[in-house]
């Protein structure tokens, strides 16, 4: 059970630093040629209420990203935006643009993004993962809405749904251009990496073997010229597989949220891509955050603890399994839900009234 459980954990769900012999290979330089896909390859239905269209941006390393902005029909004059994207090793057709486009709905105008190295943007090798490019990103998603004729730069917000809640939290704390953040479902990325899930690798030797393995890894990358492919969403899936390795199945495998460029339905991340998560901890200065933070969870959610932490780091107040207000930081716990309920509409436990009157009371 503990060999299926680091399979599951390590493979299944982002903290790409375990073995597969899925590889890569990519030695092309950092700005790519995107190809865009102009029709609608959503895993949710287009709604009638916005206006859709494929932008491009490139943040500070110059990689162009890729973006789908979506739009209230008729609106006019400048509106409040949001820039939003996760899960981690997900893509804007999948979770990210669900948000976007219900946001959207709502009278904001909205892009959710690709980060980079992922999905329709650019950066080479793929798949790869840095708290510093990833938290950049969101900065990048600001510099563009800023610009935007019909956008008031001084009303933007960003949402960040699971790994990209921790890189949203990292980005509030870097940028005050960003009124109001919330982090749905939030992974911290350094966390999960540095004590492995559940604290079951939070040893000096463990972490000292993590390094070993991913050192070795990138030996025999170089000398193979490929990086060889963590793997996405364990499948076929276990008998014994834990419950909350079930949840992400029925979510990245099943046409509920498959999608050929989402890594976490296909291959995974590249063995190595996590590497600086380990000694980076992404909410080091979340403390210093003066602007409005929602962190919204299931109360049945495996990965709780992250946004109860999170909470913690911005206010110095332990809350555990209870929904809390302390200043302009709150905790939502959502009854009954896990952690994928918080991806789609299949149980209609996102709480997208709660995030509309976040956003309308902080971008003002």
């Amino acid at each position: 059970m503990r060999t299926l459980l680091a399979a599951v954990l390590m493979g299944g769900m982002l903290a790409a630093c375990n073995q597969n012999e899925n590889k890569q290979t990519t030695n092309s330089d950092m700005n790519t040629t995107l190809q865009l896909t102009q029709e609608w390859d959503k895993t949710f239905p287009k709604s009638n209420k916005v206006d859709h269209k494929k932008v491009t941006f490139k943040n500070r390393y110059g990689i162009e990203l890729a973006a789908d902005m979506y739009t209230p029909k008729d609106a006019t004059g400048k509106l409040a935006a949001l820039a939003v994207t996760g899960p981690f090793g997900a893509v804007k057709e999948q979770t990210s643009g669900l948000y976007a486009q219900h946001m959207a709905e709502r009278g904001f105008l909205t892009i959710a993004f690709d980060p980079s190295f992922t999905g329709e943007s650019g950066g080479e090798p793929r798949r790869m993962a840095s708290p510093d490019i990833n938290t950049e990103d969101f900065l990048a998603a600001v510099d563009f809405l800023s610009n935007q004729e019909n956008v008031d730069a001084e009303r933007i917000g960003i949402i960040g749904i699971c790994g990209f809640g921790g890189m949203a939290v990292n980005a509030a704390a870097i940028d005050p251009r960003i009124k109001a953040t919330v982090a749905s479902t939030m992974y911290d990325m350094s966390k999960v990496n540095v004590e492995g899930y559940f604290k079951s690798e939070d040893t000096k030797a463990q972490r000292m073997e993590k390094r070993k393995t991913i050192a070795q890894q990138r030996t025999e990358d170089f000398k193979s010229g490929t990086y060889k492919r963590a793997g996405g969403v364990i499948d076929p899936l276990p008998d014994d597989a834990p419950f909350f390795v079930k949840d992400y199945y029925d979510y990245y495998k099943t046409p509920r949220g498959y999608h050929e460029r989402s890594g976490n339905s296909t291959d995974g991340w590249n063995v190595i891509g996590c590497q600086s998560f380990l000694n980076q901890p992404l909410l080091a200065w979340a403390h210093e955050i003066e602007s409005p933070v929602l962190l919204i969870h299931g109360e049945k959610a495996h990965s709780r603890y992250f946004s109860e932490y999170a909470f913690e780091k911005m206010t110095g107040k332990h809350i555990e399994g209870q929904s809390a207000v302390i200043g302009n930081k709150e905790l939502m716990i959502i009854p009954d839900a896990v952690h994928t309920d918080l991806y789609d509409d299949k149980i209609e436990k996102i709480p997208y009234d709660k995030i509309e009157e976040f956003f309308m009371a902080n971008l003002k």
